[in-house]
């Protein structure tokens, strides 16, 4: 699964510590996201969408060997 959190975040201007702190995880959660190393929890990707206003789709995408 690849994502576009890193850019998104970017336009808020929000550094990794800042999106963990309003989500209520750890910079390093945000950090194992943005490296797709760690796949997050539906209620977290919600979250995501939430403080990006975009939907889930629009951060996450599957890619062809998730499929």
């Amino acid at each position: 699964m690849k994502n576009t959190l890193k850019i998104h975040r970017a336009i808020k201007n929000f550094t990794q510590e800042d999106l963990a702190k309003e989500i209520g995880v750890s910079r390093q959660t945000i950090n194992s996201i943005e490296a797709n190393r760690y796949v997050p929890s539906t209620v977290l990707a919600l979250k995501l969408s939430k403080v990006f206003e975009v939907s889930v789709n629009q951060l996450f995408e599957l890619e062809l060997e998730d499929e």
